[in-house]
Formats: C-alpha cells, sequence, structure tokens
C-alpha cells in the first residue's frame, strides 16, 4: 500500500490529461485528489455522495455552496456535506485544492 504521495506528480498528470482533478487515493473509508483549474477554467462538478472538505492549496476566486459564494484563498479549509450542489469558479490565479471525501470518490 502507498503511503507516501508528491503533490506535484499528480499536478504533471492532470495538466497532461486534459483534465481538471485527479483522486490519487479512493478508498471505502476516504478518497483524496487535488483539484487544479486555470483562471476562468469551468468546474463542472455535481454533488457528491460523501461529505468534503476543501483544503485551498494557493489561487483565488470562490467557491459557491447551494447560493452562497465564499471567498477562496491560501490555507482556508471549507465543508461541503454529501448531497449538496458547489463549485468553484472567478479564479483569476491557478487554483490549487487538496480535497478529501468521506468515502470513495462517485
Amino acid at each position: 500500500m502507498k503511503i507516501e504521495y508528491d503533490l506535484d506528480t499528480y499536478l504533471e498528470k492532470i495538466k497532461n490529461n486534459n483534465s481538471y482533478f485527479d483522486t490519487f487515493i479512493n478508498k471505502d473509508s476516504l478518497a483524496t485528489g487535488i483539484l487544479f483549474l486555470k483562471p476562468g477554467e469551468e468546474d463542472t462538478q455535481t454533488p457528491h455522495d460523501s461529505d468534503e472538505v476543501y483544503f485551498i492549496i494557493s489561487g483565488d476566486g470562490y467557491l459557491k455552496i447551494k447560493n452562497k459564494d465564499y471567498k477562496v484563498s491560501k490555507d482556508k479549509l471549507f465543508f461541503v456535506a454529501k448531497d449538496v450542489e458547489h463549485f468553484f469558479h472567478g479564479n483569476t490565479k491557478e487554483l490549487k485544492v487538496l480535497y478529501f471525501f468521506g468515502g470513495h470518490d462517485s
């Protein structure tokens, strides 16, 4: 079982695969990954089956949860309950976010 992860590896994978996220741990009880949005890039995620935590590594913009915008900045952490609509938007800088699901990434 892998124990140590280098986030730069997964950021490169995202850039090379024309995706904006990569889930690198995906177990029944926990999923972890990294999200990377270029300025103005659309976040197309839909509500998840598990609670989720986002940790902002760098960047700016907003996280819309339900109908409210929350300002995003380095070192902020956000909790989003399962089945709640949410997405990142309005970033003018590259946005890097570490995410954790309380279950597998579905």
